[in-house]
């Protein structure tokens, strides 16, 4: 089987059998790409025992991938002339040949799958950042903070604000905020069937098309709701129609690109000091919920998260804070000199 056909076979197949989006199908096909390309001019080694590592041969049969390509792979990404990659980096792009390799042996193209035994480098743990209450409220006061120059600057605040607002409040990726559709947002009956004291929540489409239903904030609330009312008509009479929750000022679907110039104009504004990225509004969410009581699997299920191992990093995040505290706060806790 040649590389390349059985790259796109395996690529159909995640597709079909694991419902990954468009965005994680395109990085699976770069690290592919990035290995075949490595393999066109890898030289031929030995490997374990009798075997030898393929090389640019694999490109005509991947029967031939040997435990030594994906070992040399992840060398020369650790190491190669136009920039070495992280850690982290270098473990991705291997969990992607990684995960071909499997396949590959499953259809019976290798006899044994060589990826089995090559580990990642180990990444430096590093702690996700949030940033303070205080710098969360700024930052979402300066979304609607736009210029006074007339009303099209007010419908655009008016979005912004609903979009930053609906981030802190769900601690959704941005991807699944501008994934949104306005059905996804309801208020949930509190059993008299008044909705006006019922619970605000958001359906959310994470990884794997897996859905959540995440609680919304009153402040989160009120935001989409004058959203809704004054900015996003106006935005929807300018394109084609479409259940987008969040629309651009031509009237499409609000981009991950655009929602990212959104936050950046918004921290501008704030002037904080922190750099702020999307996935600072998630971090925070997950990070205020813990220090303010909340139970760490409550924030797996709202995160979305598979494991509650991948959840409780933040709790390192808090625990880090407490001991600040403490030996900043504490009497007997400060060193002697």
């Amino acid at each position: 089987m040649p590389f390349e056909r059985a790259t796109e076979t395996y690529l159909r197949h995640i597709a079909i059998e694991r419902g990954l989006s468009q965005h994680t199908l395109s990085a699976y096909r770069r690290d592919l790409l990035t290995f075949g390309s490595w393999l066109e001019t890898a030289p031929v080694v030995e490997s374990d025992g009798a075997d030898r590592a393929g090389g640019p041969a694999v490109l005509d049969d991947v029967g031939r991938i040997a435990r030594a390509d994906l070992a040399g792979f992840v060398e020369h990404l650790a190491t190669r002339p136009s920039g070495p990659l992280a850690p982290r980096s270098v473990a991705r792009m291997l969990s992607s040949v990684r995960s071909f390799t499997a396949f590959a042996a499953g259809e019976g193209w290798l006899q044994l799958d060589p990826g089995a035994s090559v580990r990642p480098p180990k990444a430096p743990m590093r702690l996700p950042k949030a940033i303070s209450v205080h710098d969360m409220e700024r930052l979402l006061g300066a979304a609607s903070a736009g210029s006074p120059d007339g009303a099209a600057d007010d419908l655009v605040g008016l979005r912004d604000r609903a979009l930053l607002e609906l981030l802190y409040a769900t601690g959704a990726r941005i991807s699944e905020a501008v994934g949104l559709s306005v059905d996804d947002v309801t208020t949930l009956s509190d059993g008299s069937g008044d909705l006006d004291d019922g619970l605000s929540v958001v359906k959310v489409t994470g990884k794997g098309n897996k859905q959540r239903v995440v609680p919304l904030g009153s402040f989160a609330r009120a935001a989409i709701d004058a959203y809704l009312v004054r900015a996003r008509p106006v935005f929807a009479a300018r394109g084609a129609s479409t259940p987008a929750l969040f629309l651009g000022a031509r009237g499409a679907r609000l981009s991950r690109q655009s929602a990212w110039l959104v936050i950046q104009a918004a921290a501008e504004r704030a002037e904080l000091s922190e750099h702020v990225s999307p996935h600072t509004f998630r971090h925070s969410f997950a990070t205020h919920l813990l220090e303010g009581g909340a139970d760490v699997r409550v924030v797996q299920e709202l995160l979305g998260h598979a494991s509650v191992a991948t959840t409780q990093i933040y709790t390192m995040v808090t625990a880090d804070m407490l001991r600040d505290v403490y030996q900043t706060a504490h009497p007997r806790a400060r060193r002697t000199s």
